[in-house]
């Protein structure tokens, strides 16, 4: 794609992360360097300790706010003198003033209700978004995720103003996509994430059991570290499965594409606190027959069913059992989704499309309310897509 465009855009968020990295890349590419990403806090701890980069301080489109007070005043400047600017969650102090001037803004956020709210919460917030969001008539919605548009519309807020977006790491490209499906371990299964409550690993060692059980020859890795994983290792002792369970611990996110690229079947068992996803991009361009869980803020947008990726509904850890049962038994189908993910990857959820369909959103919107240029994927509109009890 060759589109230049000559307007200056400002990415405000946290802090710099690999899923941001592609899209800034493309960015800078598509501006002439008219880019900047600005970061409002340090690279936490934690991360650094799970193997990430300190991304704030390894590029010179880096605009650190929060390293002095000069520098917040320069990124506020910057943020209201530039063509576009897309901010984060929690931000608003920084485009506050740009808002005001009826400059082309957006929000890019995942869902509001990772919980479901409690009822007397709700007109307040109304109030809230009203006077920050809904008055504004060049502010606009970004969706990480399918179930964004719907809880903002239980504010009465974005209605007719979102789009469809996400995270967009890395997508590679591989020389003979057939060859490197047909490369991978057979019957390999992966999981990978924060061993916490919400992302359910205990899912995968479930599964696990069931299919030992029922005399299936295969091998789960799971990477990752959190507060469960003393009881993950015990559950897998206790099942007898360390012959074909193998918990890793963490590692950096290069390490974990090398395992996703190995394997043929990736799980993906978060519930809906997973507002994204990002795993999800990146199991789909290494090529695995992904199985997720409806309720994964991602899984809507990329993923359609027995396509390029299979989807359990509910938290159901009986239909989560019976689709990788059926993966397992079909060795073609699960090479056929596998293809048909790294395709989808490939040719649309990528940091190359959604940066150009940005580009050219924002041009629209400058003199239309509402605007409808893609039938799907990054920038089309995002429908009210309520989630499935």
């Amino acid at each position: 794609m060759g589109l230049k465009s000559k307007n200056k855009v400002v990415f405000v968020s946290n802090y710099l992360n690999h899923h941001q990295l592609p899209f800034c890349k493309e960015m800078l590419k598509k501006t002439n360097d008219s880019f900047v990403f600005v970061a409002t806090t340090p690279v936490p701890s934690v991360r650094k300790q799970l193997g990430y980069h300190d991304m704030n301080d390894m590029y010179d489109f880096v605009l650190k706010a929060y390293e002095s007070k000069e520098n917040a005043s320069n990124a506020v400047a910057i943020i209201n003198e530039a063509d576009i600017v897309v901010y984060g969650w929690g931000l608003e102090a920084f485009v506050k003033q740009r808002i005001k001037k009826k400059k082309i803004t957006f929000k890019y956020t995942e869902r509001l209700y990772k919980k479901e709210p409690k009822w007397y919460t709700m007109f307040p917030r109304k109030i809230k978004y009203y006077f920050t969001h809904n008055i504004h008539k060049k502010l606009f919605l970004l969706c990480a995720g399918a179930y964004v548009a719907d809880d903002y519309a239980r504010t009465k807020t974005f209605i007719g103003k979102a789009y469809k977006w996400g995270y967009f790491p890395e997508v590679k490209e591989y020389e003979d996509i057939d060859i490197f499906i047909d490369d991978k371990k057979e019957n390999s299964l992966l999981w990978c994430g924060r061993i916490i409550d919400w992302k359910h690993p205990e899912y995968a060692v479930e599964v696990a059991r069931r299919l030992k059980s029922e005399g299936y020859k295969f091998d789960l890795n799971m990477i990752g570290t959190g507060n469960l994983y003393a009881e993950l290792v015990k559950a897998v002792l206790v099942n007898n499965l360390d012959d074909c369970v193998h918990i890793l611990g963490s590692m950096s996110p290069e390490a974990v594409r090398e395992y996703m690229e190995k394997s043929e079947i990736f799980l993906f068992t978060s519930d809906r606190q997973e507002g994204w996803g990002a795993v999800l991009n990146e199991s789909m361009n290494s090529a695995c027959a992904v199985v997720a869980n409806n309720n994964i803020g991602a899984v809507p947008y990329l993923l359609n069913d027995g396509k390029n990726g299979a989807i359990y509904h509910n938290d159901s850890v009986d239909e989560l059992y019976e689709k990788v049962k059926y993966l397992l038994d079909n060795r073609e189908k699960r090479k056929e989704m596998g293809k048909n993910a790294y395709n989808t990857m490939k040719n649309e959820w990528n940091a190359t499309v959604a940066t150009e369909r940005l580009l050219i959103l924002a041009e629209e919107l400058k003199n239309n309310k509402k605007c409808t240029l893609y039938e799907g994927g990054p920038c089309s509109v995002a429908e009210v897509h309520k989630r499935k009890k």
